[in-house]
């Protein structure tokens, strides 16, 4: 059950939560005020980015949510590295050769991708590669090995969900007229694949990208948990734990901006795999 925020201060600082101390703490942080006024004020503090002070630690919420932004992004820029490596590379041949022993195989690895939870599989590989082989270690070191095991988790289920959906997208696109004109006038079979095979397939594989770029940040939440990585996700975790509401605040105003930028960055790449969607031209 949600906690008054006045409670939740006098519990930290280790004050007893006497009804005459809430009110007093209630007063201070302003949440006698009508509600409307308060969320104004709250939101014309975000506009400056002043997300106010954590309850646990008493320090200004933007500069402790900006210490664990660096190891989150790292995470999820590796993790989309490898579901581009993995991903695409599989969709493209399973399509080339299609019902084929590899395309049966990329088939099961999708399913037992999708099927698998991140959870499971960070545990599964950090029991198989840290505690049995001693490849890595268990604890993070600050070293480039740290990021591996957590990329491969986080990227494990998308790039199993691009392979599939790529392979049907160069289905698809090899099958059209123009790939039959582009070989009719000779081009190479490996330029006509890339240039006008996998450039058309590649555009629901943008879209999806733009629409599940919220989940790759919630399986970062779990991943970092899991390899106990300082980062944004699992900070937002002990925030819930310990009601801390201006961090838990702050995490999802900065989730909502990024959602929107990424979201903003892919509209923006139509233009460069589609040909005819140019911006600022009336013919389309």
């Amino acid at each position: 059950m949600p906690s008054d925020p006045a409670a939740v201060v006098l519990r930290v600082a280790n004050t007893p939560a006497t009804p005459e101390a809430i009110a007093a703490m209630r007063e201070k942080l302003g949440l006698n005020r009508p509600l409307p006024i308060q969320y104004l004020d709250w939101l014309w503090h975000v506009l400056r980015l002043d997300f106010g002070q954590s309850f646990v630690t008493g320090k200004p919420v933007i500069q402790e949510v900006m210490h664990y932004v660096p190891t989150t992004l790292i995470l999820t820029a590796c993790a989309t590295a490898l579901i581009f490596v993995i991903g695409l590379p599989l969709g493209i041949v399973a399509a080339l050769y299609r019902d084929s022993l590899f395309d049966q195989a990329s088939r099961l690895f999708a399913y037992v991708g999708v099927a698998m939870p991140s959870f499971w599989l960070g545990f599964l590989l950090l029991y198989l590669f840290s505690f049995k082989l001693g490849w890595f270690s268990v604890m993070s070191s600050g070293s480039i090995a740290d990021w591996v095991l957590p990329s491969i988790t986080l990227a494990w289920a998308p790039a199993a969900v691009y392979a599939r959906l790529l392979r049907g997208s160069m289905l698809e696109s090899l099958g059209q007229n123009y790939m039959l004109y582009a070989r009719a006038r000779g081009l190479l079979e490996r330029w006509v694949v890339i240039q006008y095979g996998l450039k058309n397939a590649l555009l629901p594989i943008v879209t999806v990208f733009g629409l599940s770029f919220a989940n790759l940040l919630s399986g970062a939440v779990i991943v970092e948990n899991v390899f106990a990585l300082p980062g944004l996700g699992r900070f937002a975790v002990q925030s819930i734990l310990n009601r801390d509401y201006p961090v838990m605040q702050c995490y999802v105003c900065l989730t909502a901006v990024l959602f929107v930028v990424v979201n903003l960055i892919v509209d923006l790449t139509y233009s460069y795999f589609d040909p005819r969607i140019r911006f600022g031209k009336q013919e389309v």
